[in-house]
């Protein structure tokens, strides 16, 4: 069996047990409508989510007054596409082509969509780098990506740094793939992938503690210039030339 399949089968049994967010309102969700220009972004747009999980982004997305010309929402695990549809079906929303690919080879021609968007996604797939060249591949000269991911340089950082210490595995809800992701190292890969960086930021300030939950410090984001660089919750929005 090889790894892709391990993890595929894996992300099969975990978004089976996940419900599914009607709001889309998770810190990261919240985050990347900030950054997100609708009439640009949006609005008679061709878009693909890739990392699409439950669909929950693709959903409020496709509800918008003006919605995208075209919707792929997609994700590595069926389990996860089929829970989507099948809520976008219940809901008598439609406007949305449900799409299982992996992030790392998409099915997708070059130069396909006009905007990208992938929440949380980078940092669960073995080779993050792969995944940054193919979603630039895909997009459209002119076109935006924003893109979501845990950044780890900061307290929770220093957390996982304690769990390897004391031979345990750092896990993001139990998820099989947890890569170290930070916001210096988001921005440097979408470069690489040739992309033009236009915007980063990051919310979300937690100083975990040992079997309790993590202790948040919302007042570090009132000065999101200086600390975004330390917040969990990050975001890069990038062009491509």
């Amino acid at each position: 069996m090889t790894l892709d399949q391990r993890t595929r089968e894996a992300y099969e049994v975990w978004h089976r047990d996940l419900p599914v967010d009607e709001e889309a309102d998770m810190p990261w969700h919240r985050l990347l409508r900030e950054h997100l220009d609708l009439p640009r972004d949006v609005a008679g747009r061709v878009i693909l989510e890739v990392g699409c999980g439950r669909g929950d982004l693709s959903r409020w997305l496709a509800s918008r007054p003006v919605p995208p010309r075209r919707l792929v929402a997609a994700d590595f695990a069926g389990s996860a596409v089929s829970k989507g549809a099948s809520f976008a079906r219940r809901r008598n929303l439609g406007g949305i082509d449900w799409e299982v690919a992996d992030i790392t080879r998409l099915p997708f021609a070059d130069n396909t969509f006009e905007t990208v968007l992938s929440c949380e996604t980078v940092e669960h797939v073995p080779h993050p780098e792969r995944a940054f060249h193919e979603l630039a591949r895909v997009l459209k000269p002119g076109g935006r990506l924003l893109l979501t991911t845990p950044n780890y340089l900061g307290p929770t950082g220093l957390y996982r740094l304690y769990c390897r210490l004391r031979g345990r595995v750092y896990q993001e809800a139990g998820q099989p793939v947890n890569n170290l992701m930070m916001l210096p190292r988001t921005r440097a890969l979408a470069r690489r992938a040739g992309l033009r960086v236009t915007a980063s930021d990051a919310v979300g300030h937690f100083v975990p503690l040992p079997a309790r939950p993590p202790i948040e410090l919302r007042f570090l984001d009132r000065w999101r210039f200086l600390t975004r660089w330390f917040a969990l919750y990050s975001i890069v929005v990038a062009e491509k030339p």
